[in-house]
């Protein structure tokens, strides 16, 4: 049973505008039946919030106090006088927390019967319990000014970025230091995507002013020097992402021309093949944005999503056999020719999640995001995120839901730019696939968010500007 369910039990919540109540009113309460006083409790967080009239900024400080709470009665060892004492703080904490709030405060015949239940909920793992809080966030040196456009995280302390004119910036302490670089003969180039495997290997995908500036790079060496795979040979060929399924197998995603997804994929790491034939139709002027090289994603070994916009309809192009075929699914996004899905992203074959917006200055309201429980066949807009113009990066911040006691399974961190310079914007996260917000402050100009586990993820964008967020 997780914390919270043992408080439930214990300590039915009452509305909070009863806390004001007197003694008797209080005892009368008291003496209600259980299942009386649940009619009374919504039964949903904004519910809560409606009735408590909380500000943002207190749902953030109870949030932090709370969690002090819990892990000073997680820390406890029973059987002390000294441990009793430290209950009996740590659960007054969680008391004044509430009543400072606008919430119930504990009699303290509660606190004699959680007391006496011996803290039977506090022996479980701080891992089990469905804390929120606030990510800390770590300004780190990329080692370079141009701006970042894309990240990778291997490890939690290997990490590729790539950027503006033909910079890639390296760690492999986890960011305590970068190593940046310039790709020789790419210096006007812009390095819209990079995928990394290890230190010394990782992908670059370039977009410039000409048809042949879109390449494949790969470097074997960390850097040192790099080979061109593929460059693009179509007068309107327009690259956008790249995805992988291992090191040699992967997948690059282009704007539709005459109706043909012009995509290509690679089997062995070194040669790229037309697999045009194999994709769906396409709309219109459909295509997809190269904001942070996440319009396109994989999962496992043969499932992958692709997003796009620029027609009448934003759609997710879905494979599950590594590209041999393709099925397209509608979106309840925005879509147009500034509009449409730019990220996304999956957690496991089923559960995944899409950002989009409108990259018209004057339309900066239409920033959303959608979840599918069913590999992408259909999509469900969340509540609205609390950002504007368009969603260029999203991840989920644990790649799975499983596993005893992960309550970061569900939870994505989104970065969206606002036209028409798309050098500031806004960031934010959610701990339930957008059920419910929590803004990133302060978090502004960041293009590309990425996890290699929940305590090492990394945001980066203009000015080379790297955010290091743990969870």
């Amino acid at each position: 049973m997780r914390f919270d369910e043992c408080l439930a039990h214990l300590l039915p919540p009452r509305p909070a505008e009863k806390c004001g109540a007197t003694r008797e009113k209080k005892q009368q309460t008291h003496s209600n039946t259980r299942q009386e006083r649940a009619k009374s409790v919504p039964s949903h967080s904004n519910e809560c919030s409606s009735l408590t009239k909380i500000r943002m900024h207190d749902i953030d400080q109870r949030l932090k106090f709370n969690s002090r709470a819990v892990n000073e009665i997680e820390r406890l060892v029973p059987g002390t006088r000294r441990d009793w004492k430290r209950n009996v703080l740590a659960t007054e904490m969680l008391c004044r927390d509430e009543f400072a709030l606008g919430g119930n405060i504990m009699s303290k015949q509660l606190l004699v019967a959680l007391l006496g239940a011996g803290f039977t909920c506090a022996t479980l793992s701080a891992q089990e319990l469905p804390l929120i809080h606030q990510p800390t966030l770590t300004p780190q040196d990329s080692g370079t000014t141009n701006g970042l456009i894309a990240v990778s995280p291997v490890n939690p302390r290997v990490v590729w970025a790539s950027g503006r004119n033909g910079t890639f910036t390296v760690t492999t302490d986890g960011g305590e230091t970068w190593n940046a670089g310039i790709v020789p003969g790419a210096e006007a180039l812009q390095f819209r995507d990079v995928q990394a495997f290890s230190a010394r290997v990782a992908y670059l995908m370039s977009i410039g002013n000409n048809p042949t500036d879109f390449r494949v790079y790969k470097t074997l060496d960390g850097g040192a020097t790099w080979t061109i795979q593929f460059e693009n040979q179509k007068p309107n060929g327009f690259y956008d992402a790249f995805a992988f399924w291992t090191p040699h197998r992967g997948i690059l995603h282009g704007d539709s021309i005459n109706g043909v997804f012009p995509d290509f994929r690679t089997t062995d790491g070194m040669t790229w093949h037309n697999i045009s034939s194999n994709m769906p139709p396409a709309l219109p002027g459909e295509s997809s944005f190269a904001s942070s090289g996440t319009a396109v994603t994989t999962q496992g070994g043969r499932k992958a999503w692709i997003a796009t916009g620029g027609a009448d309809i934003a759609r997710v192009l879905a494979t599950t056999d590594q590209g041999d075929t393709w099925n397209a699914y509608d979106t309840p996004f925005v879509s147009s020719r500034t509009a449409g899905a730019f990220t996304i992203d999956f957690r496991d074959p089923h559960h995944g999640i899409v950002g989009g917006g409108d990259l018209d200055a004057g339309d900066p309201n239409n920033a959303r995001t959608a979840i599918s429980s069913d590999g992408g066949m259909t999509w469900n807009l969340t509540n609205p995120p609390p950002v504007t113009g368009a969603i260029f990066g999203l991840s989920y911040v644990g790649k799975t839901g499983r596993g005893g006691g992960n309550n970061l399974g569900r939870a994505v961190v989104i970065t969206a730019i606002d036209a028409p310079t798309f050098t500031t914007g806004s960031a934010a996260w959610t701990p339930d696939e957008g059920n419910t917000w929590f803004t990133l402050p302060g978090v502004s100009g960041f293009w590309a968010v990425a996890f290699a586990t929940p305590k090492a993820g990394w945001l980066v964008g203009t000015d080379g500007r790297i955010l290091k967020i743990s969870f």
